[in-house]
Order: structure tokens, then C-alpha cells, then sequence
């Protein structure tokens, strides 16, 4: 029998209200333990809660019973809505622990069972630990948006898509048994590879928006030039406080230093590097070296406060999909940012390049305006559902998949295709994942959701 739990799923006390959920087949059992009743039906009722060990008085509350399957966890569930004190909530807690079959919930238990008893899927899942760990105005729509089914609703659609256009081969199997089809001749359905396309075209549609993980992490802008070049003072001015020593000594910056923050909303991650040079770097520089290079390599754009036209070149992973389904990345750009404007010894850029003062504020106001901009153009939209690592991988797949069963003139072989295509969209929202990949997800959750 699947136990029942039960948590706090309320702010920590002290608090106005803390709201305890218990979810599983002993929730009524629990209430009228406590409660003396079971009230009626989703109907909140005011009830004194005593501890059925000791009959002692405990609260005088809300209680809520919500009986199964039309629960947010698909079991049988209470709620009780006590004053929110943190001796009410300990004591109303440990009288729980003492009832047969109860026991206090994992993290994220309760949303592992509204996944395992069919009233969320995989990619709502995400959406709302995404919505949980939100901190901006543009994460909390775009997960909210994933939460209520944006991605769901579609990847519905898609497979039935290829259900139909697998339904079609098999008709066309059919039909070739009957007739002769002369050798090297297609017995693809008329019209199979167009449909495929449109739907490839709905695929691409997904694969090619800005991706989940800048959002949530924060456009990653990486400051790199050689040492003294200004970076850490620009760091400090654009995080808005001394976060990275500054000095005039060479090679001050040894370490990566990120500090993650929101410009007019946009949730920005800055990296501060250490100095890149060649020649002249202790043994403890030269790893601070390295690691600005790589960090580099990660930036969703690169403020360049070197020698102009000199630096680095960010890399960009390979896609491995047909070019008939593009879907490459561009390569992280570049500004070229002369930071000493108030220097007249300081080295000068080109026009095209921004210039600015972090000490005296001058440009300032530019580079913030122009960094928002970017980012916006670079990030979701606002509102709009956004694909993460895992869900673009597989989404690929399909995508995948789905061109190869239009290049084969088998139609046995097209219909492997697009089972595999089928089987990569039912991962996607979770109809087949491993034990592993929930264990990660959920374990995001706080203990009461």
C-alpha cells in the first residue's frame, strides 16, 4: 500500500497561516483522528485539532478534505490551516508521525505523485520547478507558461501526427503485399513526405527559439581583456557594488568571479576574468588564465576590453541533425569595449566600438541599455514556453527521426523511424524516463510540494 504523507507546504514559521498537506489513502483516516470529523467535501470547515495520543488540544483551524482522484496529487488529501507559530506547526507534525501508515514527505514528493498518477507530465514538472525557483518577471512567465502545458499541448499534437502518418504506412504495407511494386519503386503513402516536412516545420519552430537555460541562469556576460584593462572596475559597476578587488597591480584577478543580478528585469549572470597574457604570470595566474578562457567558451556574449580585433572566439558545440533541419547555434558574440574613456593614456578603439568610464559613469547608461536590448532578443520571449537541455535533446530526436523516415524508401524502414520518433516525444513528457532522471528532477522541490 503506498504510504501517506504529509508536510508543511506553507512559508516557514512564523507566519500567519502554515498549511500542512497530507496526501495518500490514510488522509481521511488522519483528519478525523484529528479532527473529530470529516467534513464535507472540498468545503473548508472549522475544526479543533487534538493529538490522538494524548487528546491534547492543539489548534482551532481550518480543515479542507479533498477526496481522489481530482486532487493535485490524484490521492485523497487534506489540508490543515493552522495559526502559523512554530510550536503549532512541531506539535501538529509530530501527532501525525504517530498515526499508522503517515510519515513526513521526501522533497518534492507531492509532485512525483501528481506525475505518477497522471495529473501532470514530465515537462509541466519542469515548468513548475522552474516557476518555484523563479526570481524575475521573465522566468516566472516562461516557466509558468512550461507549468501549464504549453509544451504538453503540443508534443500532443505532434504525436498524433505521427501516429496518423504511421497509420498511412501501415495502410501502404498493406496495399504492397497485394499488388506488385516493381523494384527500386517508392511505396511511401502519396503526400507522406510533404506532411512530414509540415510537421518537421512545427518541429523547427520549437528547436530554433532561445533556449531555457540563459533564462534561468542568466545571460552570461563575460568580461575578458589582459590585466589592467579595466575589468574589474566595469564589474563592480555593472553588479552596482564592490564585488571584485580592483588595483593597479598586474594580475590582481586570479579567479573567475560571477555575480548574478537583474537589469530592468532581465536576470543577467557577469563574469569577471582574470587577465589574459602571455608572459610575466605566476603559476597561480596562469590557472586564473585558463579559466577565463574557458569561461569564454560558456559566454552568451563577450565584452572585449583588449587590443581591438584580438579577442577570443567562443565555440560552439556541434549540432548533429540533418541540414535540412537547421538548428546550429550562432557563435557567442563579441563587443569590443574600450572601458577608460576618463584615461588619455589608455588605449583607443574605433568608433564602431562602445566607450566608456566604469569610475566616472560615462557610457554607462549605453552599455546597460544596449545589454538589456541584447538580451531580450537573445532570451524567450516574454511569456513564451522555452525548451531545456533535456527537452531540446529530445525534441531533436524526433526532429531527427523524422527526416530519416522521409529519406527511406522502404516504407518498413520509414515506419522504424518513426516509431523511434514516437518514442523520443513519449520521453519528452515523460511516458517512458528512468528512475534517475526523476530522482534529479524532484529532488529540486521543496519538501511540501
Amino acid at each position: 500500500m503506498t504510504d501517506t504523507i504529509f508536510a508543511l507546504s506553507s512559508g516557514q514559521p512564523p507566519a500567519g497561516i502554515a498549511v500542512i498537506r497530507i496526501s495518500g489513502p490514510q488522509a481521511g483516516p488522519a483528519l478525523e483522528a484529528l479532527a473529530g470529523k470529516r467534513p464535507a467535501p472540498r468545503r473548508a470547515t472549522l475544526a479543533t485539532l487534538a493529538d490522538p495520543q494524548t487528546g491534547t488540544h492543539l489548534d482551532r483551524t481550518m480543515v479542507l478534505w479533498l477526496p481522489g482522484p481530482g486532487t493535485a496529487t490524484g490521492e485523497d488529501s487534506a489540508e490543515l490551516h493552522l495559526h502559523g507559530g512554530r510550536a503549532v506547526v512541531a506539535a501538529v507534525e509530530s501527532a501525525l508521525a504517530t498515526l499508522p501508515g503517515l510519515r513526513r514527505a521526501q522533497p518534492g514528493e507531492f509532485t512525483r505523485r501528481a506525475f505518477a498518477n497522471g495529473r501532470i507530465d514530465l515537462a509541466e514538472a519542469e515548468g513548475l520547478a522552474d516557476l518555484l525557483s523563479a526570481e524575475t518577471e521573465l522566468q516566472r512567465r516562461a516557466a509558468l507558461a512550461m507549468a501549464e502545458g504549453a509544451l504538453s499541448r503540443e508534443a500532443e499534437r505532434w504525436r498524433t501526427a505521427l501516429l496518423q502518418l504511421s497509420a498511412r504506412l501501415e495502410a501502404a504495407l498493406d496495399f504492397s503485399d497485394e499488388d506488385d511494386v516493381e523494384e527500386g519503386e517508392s511505396t511511401l503513402p502519396i503526400g507522406f513526405t510533404a506532411d512530414c516536412a509540415a510537421l518537421g516545420q512545427s518541429l523547427d519552430a520549437w528547436l530554433n527559439r532561445p533556449r531555457a537555460e540563459p533564462l534561468k541562469e542568466g545571460f552570461r556576460v563575460v568580461l575578458a581583456g589582459p590585466p589592467n584593462a579595466g575589468k574589474s572596475t566595469l564589474f563592480n559597476a555593472l553588479v552596482e557594488q564592490e564585488a571584485a578587488i580592483t588595483a593597479a597591480e598586474p594580475g590582481t584577478t586570479r579567479d573567475v568571479l560571477i555575480h548574478a543580478c537583474a537589469l530592468d528585469g532581465v536576470p543577467f549572470l557577469f563574469v569577471d576574468t582574470a587577465g589574459l597574457r602571455d608572459e610575466g604570470a605566476g603559476e597561480i595566474e596562469r590557472i586564473g588564465i585558463a579559466r577565463a578562457r574557458a569561461a569564454a567558451e560558456k559566454a552568451d556574449l563577450i565584452l572585449w576590453l583588449g587590443p581591438e580585433g584580438e579577442g577570443p572566439v567562443p565555440l560552439t558545440p556541434p549540432v548533429p541533425l540533418p541540414s535540412s533541419f537547421p538548428r546550429r547555434r550562432e557563435s557567442s558574440p563579441l563587443w569590443e569595449v574600450s572601458a577608460r574613456a576618463d584615461d588619455p593614456a589608455a588605449p583607443r578603439k574605433s568608433a564602431s566600438a562602445l566607450h566608456l568610464s566604469a569610475r566616472t559613469g560615462e557610457g554607462m547608461a549605453t552599455l546597460r541599455k544596449a545589454l538589456i536590448d541584447h538580451a531580450r532578443q537573445s532570451l524567450p520571449a516574454p511569456g513564451e514556453a522555452a525548451l531545456n537541455q533535456r527537452q531540446h535533446t529530445l525534441l531533436g530526436e524526433v526532429a531527427q527521426s523524422l527526416h530519416q523516415a522521409t529519406t527511406e524508401r522502404d516504407p518498413l524502414l520509414a515506419a522504424e523511424n518513426l516509431r523511434l520518433a514516437r518514442r523520443a516525444l513519449d520521453a519528452l513528457i515523460g511516458r517512458t524516463s528512468t528512475e534517475d532522471m526523476l530522482d534529479t528532477l524532484f529532488g529540486r522541490f521543496c519538501i511540501g510540494k
